[in-house]
């Protein structure tokens, strides 16, 4: 047996909660996720000989969901399109807390920019990943990752209506509540 197979399985499990992650946030649905991660996982195995111990597995495995899911689209020939939100929200139930509610606006949100923006932002910000890293993964300079995050950063900002820090935390009614509770 391959002294590299062992340490190769552990990098590769060790990554399946981003890569899942990250195949949620670009498809929505967690059946079809889950699927596109099991392609990623099947072709990263079968073709384990040309990943390059040492180097940043958490890319490679990036690039190839990515990839996958655009052979996918490919051979579908048309992407699902849930511009009203009515899809998705007849899968969503109410949420009971404020934060609940904000997070509901900011899916929706995302769901709106460009694939390329909404791609960037995630590798960046909620992946983790280096300008370097999500270029090296989307194919592209780094100037070009910067200015697709900066843009959308921008346009979530413009949809969400934030203005500066006081849009972030308890509202109004609720802040002086809170923030006497624990002044002593």
């Amino acid at each position: 047996m391959d002294k590299q197979q062992p340490s190769f399985k552990r990098e590769l499990l060790s990554a399946l909660p981003s890569l899942r992650a990250f195949a949620i946030s670009l498809i929505g649905r967690h059946d079809r996720a889950d699927d596109l991660v099991q392609d990623t996982i099947m072709k990263a195995w079968a073709k384990q000989d040309h990943f390059e111990m040492g180097t940043n597995m958490k890319a490679w495995l990036f690039t190839i969901l990515r990839n996958e899911l655009y052979s996918q689209m490919r051979k579908a020939g048309r992407e699902i399109q849930d511009s009203d939100g009515l899809f998705t929200e007849s899968m969503a139930t109410h949420p009971s807390q404020y934060g609940a509610l904000d997070l509901q606006d900011f899916k929706k949100a995302l769901e709106q920019l460009p694939s390329d923006q909404r791609e960037a932002i995630i590798l960046v910000g909620a992946s983790g990943f280096s300008y370097e890293e999500a270029a090296e993964i989307c194919g592209c300079a780094v100037g070009t990752i910067k200015s697709r995050v900066n843009r959308a950063r921008q346009r979530l900002q413009e949809m969400l209506q934030i203005t500066g820090e006081a849009d972030f935390g308890p509202d109004a009614t609720s802040s002086p509540l809170t923030s006497k509770a624990f002044a002593f």
